[in-house]
């Protein structure tokens, strides 16, 4: 399609053949007649034949009651009465039958080719706007903006918006919006600020699509809080939109606590905010709130979404509990959610998560659609599972027989079974085939995968060098695991280097002085292991508590070490010390290398239940 616009047209675009691109100085008598060649060009190559794709219903907006009184044209039915394939539909044949389209007609379709995001008919519709000398008309310009923003043309539609002689709430919105879902939330903040400085004020929905931005900001608490008073200065603090937004900014970056606050200060509470809360709990790892919260949800015969499935699904597999997310998989049966994949993945992760690979892998088969996602999703619950061969064998059945491509994100579900399953020179083959047979230049994960396996296998040397000839900064995650690589086989003097960078990139983390002190308790090196210990405690650190959980009869049993709080405490303690005079009838005898927390020896795993 491309080419032949190109003859059409024999005009230089800047970007995606965007009408948007055309300069000001040079929409001349000239460009009328490129212009229409362009738009005839439609009906001659049956452009109109790529919008049955999706079809959405949705009632007319307030913008487009302000363009029907404005323009007083009724010649296409809008999203009032049919959806927007049927207008599109309804300005294909006008336009066959010779009728002169009106600005609100040609309003209608460019409303309809964003809902439908098809970019290639919207551009011909721009190049018709522009034969009819309508190009200067604010709702026109409005809706193109708004096209070209849903359609990833955020350049194009960047250079409309500037190319306006003035703004309404529509195109202000539109291109915020538009270079908040493109992952610009910089730019999308800065347009916020230049609207606040103009005479038009923003409306909720210009309040979400600028909280969004703000999720992919070094900056996100900081900038999420200003706008959290701006949004109640303005009186838009019960709007639920809004509210949901905030929460699932704050949720992301770590601050759950802020987001609970504004839950409890709704003045109701709808699907629209237990989506994102639950959402919320489960992107923090607080997988028992997350599940209440559900429960609450359906008490109140609330209808979750495919996105809250997803996230309790989520909450199942990180708290290990199959039953429950055998009863949220009937509900996904029940709800004709099976067809979706975030869904389905999210089912094959609960179930990896939970040790039933086999149902994860029965999952798949019965998934309608199969792509890389939940291949992908697959090879990880394999490679989780303890069966990373099996995994592997997947990989290989998928690239050889099924014409399979794999992305970044599956090449490191590869690399992630290799390296649970020890195969450093399988590992290596396939980071190499990364870039020798799919053109795919391996990115930060990639490495980290790699440099992990060479650790894990005892190659610290050749992890070291890896990680600092790799185009990456190495992050504390790798540095991380390269430190309890370097506890695993004494290494001493790496281990130091790698806890040094810890401390300066972690200063708050009790990890790094924990496995360090591990490592000169284990080399011997006393004094170096206690001054360690010194500087924990001079830093009010301590070693952070570890837990443990099991189902048992539909509950959740907790355990810690210290912990008398379990109501069969005194029972688990009589049976934890017949266990260890049987271990040490036979001959084991526990070794502790070095103490940090002062616990004495004898001292066992008791906890207490949860029942959800």
């Amino acid at each position: 399609m491309v080419a032949w616009i190109s003859d059409a047209c024999n005009y230089s675009y800047d970007s995606r053949l965007g009408c948007g691109g055309i300069r000001k100085g040079l929409r001349s008598l000239c460009f009328t007649g490129v212009a229409r060649q362009l738009f005839n060009a439609i009906s001659e190559r049956g452009g109109f034949n790529q919008v049955h794709s999706l079809c959405e219903v949705s009632s007319a907006s307030d913008y487009e009651k302000k363009i029907d009184k404005e323009c007083g044209s009724h010649c296409i039915r809008t999203s009032n009465y049919a959806n927007a394939l049927e207008a599109v539909e309804s300005f294909w044949k006008l336009n066959t039958s010779g009728t002169k389209p009106t600005k609100f007609i040609l309003c209608t379709a460019l409303n309809s080719c964003a809902k439908l995001l098809n970019w290639r008919l919207g551009v011909q519709i721009h190049a018709r706007i522009i034969q009819k000398g309508f190009q200067d008309n604010l709702f026109l310009n409005s809706a193109l903006v708004d096209l070209y923003a849903k359609c990833d043309a955020i350049v194009d539609a960047k250079r409309v918006f500037n190319l306006m002689e003035k703004h309404d709430q529509v195109s202000w919105t539109s291109i915020i919006s538009g270079f908040s879902k493109n992952g610009r939330g910089k730019e999308a903040i800065l347009f916020f600020k230049e609207m606040l400085g103009s005479q038009i004020k923003p409306n909720c929905y210009t309040y979400v699509s600028v909280i969004s931005a703000c999720t992919g900001l070094e900056s996100v608490f900081e900038q999420c809080a200003l706008l959290h008073g701006h949004v109640v200065k303005l009186g838009f603090g019960v709007n639920t939109f809004v509210v949901s937004s905030l929460i699932d900014c704050y949720s992301k970056c770590g601050r759950i606590d802020e987001a609970i606050l504004l839950l409890g200060a709704a003045t109701g509470r709808d699907n629209i905010l237990l989506n994102s809360m639950i959402s919320g709990y489960s992107q923090n790892l607080l997988g028992e709130e997350a599940l209440k919260l559900f429960v609450e949800m359906r008490n109140n015969r609330l209808s979750p979404t495919n996105h809250t499935l997803t996230s309790v699904l989520n909450a199942c597999g990180s708290l290990t509990i199959l039953q429950q997310g055998r009863q949220v998989h009937c509900l996904v049966t029940k709800m004709g959610s099976e067809s979706n994949v975030f869904v389905v993945s999210a089912l094959l992760d609960m179930y990896s998560k939970c040790g039933s690979i086999d149902e994860a892998r029965h999952v798949l088969e019965q998934a309608i659609e199969k792509n890389t996602v939940l291949w992908t999703s697959m090879i990880t619950g394999y490679a989780q599972s303890g069966r990373a061969p099996e995994g592997l064998r997947l990989f290989e059945r998928l690239v050889t027989e099924e014409d399979f491509t794999p992305d970044h994100i599956c090449f490191t579900a590869v690399l992630t079974a290799c390296n649970h399953a020890g195969f450093l020179d399988k590992g290596i083959e396939y980071f190499n085939q990364m870039r020798k047979d799919y053109g795919l230049v391996p990115d930060l994960d990639q490495y980290a995968c790699l440099i992990d396996l060479y650790a894990r296998n005892g190659h610290l040397r050749k992890a070291k060098e890896l990680m600092e000839a790799m185009p990456y900064e190495p992050n504390s995650v790798m540095w991380g695991s390269f430190l309890s690589s370097c506890r695993i086989y004494g290494e001493t003097e790496l281990g130091r280097e790698a806890a040094d960078k810890l401390f300066k990139m972690e200063p708050w983390s009790t990890a790094p002085y924990v496995a360090l002190a591990s490592i000169y308790a284990q080399a011997g090196l006393w004094n170096e292991a206690v001054e360690v210990r010194k500087l924990m405690k001079q830093k009010g650190f301590r070693k952070s508590v570890g837990w443990s959980w099991i189902e048992v009869d539909k509950r959740v049993h907790v355990f810690s070490v210290a912990d008398a709080s379990h109501p069969r405490s005194q029972d688990i303690y009589g049976e934890l010390e017949r266990l260890n005079l049987e271990m040490k009838e036979v001959g084991y005898m526990s070794k502790e290398i070095f103490k940090l927390d002062g616990v004495d020896d004898g001292t066992f795993l008791i906890g207490r239940e949860l029942e959800f």
